[in-house]
């Protein structure tokens, strides 16, 4: 088994007022794996990843938990320590690359900016950058490199974030949606390139999303969330065939078919919780078409079903939902 890159161990995040966006989450990440956050959005994914890399900006805090990269509590570093590992051994990829580059200059001169910060000569830096363009299927490279961000496309601006946070070879690249607002086509061809670059680099990835297609083409495990919590854990197979948490279930049913006889496709009635005001018991038992008393008393800890597989609900007892 690889040895854990990454371990998140009962993080919790609050804002002002009282709103705890993330609630003792826990998980672990193995090196060259694939783990996806997954859940509708609100559910605290991206403040999830924001909070790994000490990111999460007032009127927000990190208020428990631990976050060990490589056995080293990152927590505990000072912030100019935790600067040394933003982007060199953890990079980040965002849900709008317009929003992440700089428009005043060049793509190429904003990739090569990481690598002379790793005291790398600019001729040298200017030609890894080219290298790394046509590793992520950039056509014509050379001219590429010489362009400013509004003159690409949106795919091409994520596969230029992809390469500005791959060409320094972090041990782990969080990516946050990063299909969003991608035509399926283009979609397909980033899900593909960020496979073969993983593979390439035995780099670990988390990934944040709400579109179980991404799931199944790049996870080798998956953490549901929901309100702030993690709901259900598991390898990817696990998820997709046997589903245990009825929220799991229930965007498992929301996914869309080929077949038209299926008809409409299903919704997930209400709402996400104010996680703003106290929440007694199972923070889905609102919603939750199976949901008894003790659901609506008692908040569910999360156990182990099978081996690697965790669920917290009331209702889950040895690998069998009973209703």
């Amino acid at each position: 088994m690889e040895e854990k890159i990454l371990e998140v161990k009962d993080l919790s995040v609050s804002f002002d007022g009282g709103v705890q966006a993330v609630s003792g989450v826990s998980f672990d990440l193995r090196r060259g794996e694939c783990f996806a956050l997954v859940g509708e959005s609100g559910c605290g994914k991206s403040t999830t990843a924001r909070a790994i890399l000490r990111l999460i900006r007032a009127p927000g805090r990190i208020t428990g938990g631990r976050i060990l990269f490589e056995d080293e509590e990152l927590l505990g570093l000072s912030e100019g320590e935790m600067g040394k590992v933003r982007g060199r051994n953890i990079g980040m990829i965002f849900q709008n690359p317009l929003d992440s580059l700089n428009p005043v200059y060049t793509v190429g001169s904003q990739v090569s900016e990481g690598l002379m910060v790793d005291k790398m000569e600019k001729a040298q830096a200017w030609k890894l950058a080219a290298d790394t363009f046509r590793d992520v299927k950039i056509p014509d490279a050379e001219e590429r490199v010489r362009s400013f961000p509004h003159e690409i496309s949106g795919g091409m601006r994520q596969r230029v974030m992809i390469g500005m946070m791959l060409c320094r070879h972090p041990k782990l690249l969080i990516a946050d949606e990063p299909t969003t607002a991608l035509d399926v086509t283009i979609q397909a061809g980033i899900i593909e390139l960020m496979n073969d670059l993983r593979h390439k680099y035995d780099t670990a990835v988390l990934m944040i999303t709400h579109d179980f297609g991404i799931v199944a083409d790049m996870a080798d495990r998956v953490g549901v969330m929901y309100a702030g919590q993690i709901v259900e854990l598991g390898d990817v197979f696990t998820i997709f065939d046997h589903p245990l948490h009825p929220y799991t279930k229930l965007l498992m049913k929301a996914l869309p078919v080929i077949t038209k006889k299926e008809g409409r496709l299903e919704t997930i009635p209400g709402t996400v919780p104010d996680l703003s005001k106290p929440i007694q018991g199972c923070r889905f038992a609102d919603r939750c078409p199976d949901a008894c008393d003790r659901c609506h008393q008692v908040s569910p800890a999360m156990t182990q079903v099978t081996p690697g597989h965790l669920c917290a609900c009331h209702l889950v007892k040895g690998g069998e939902a009973h209703v």
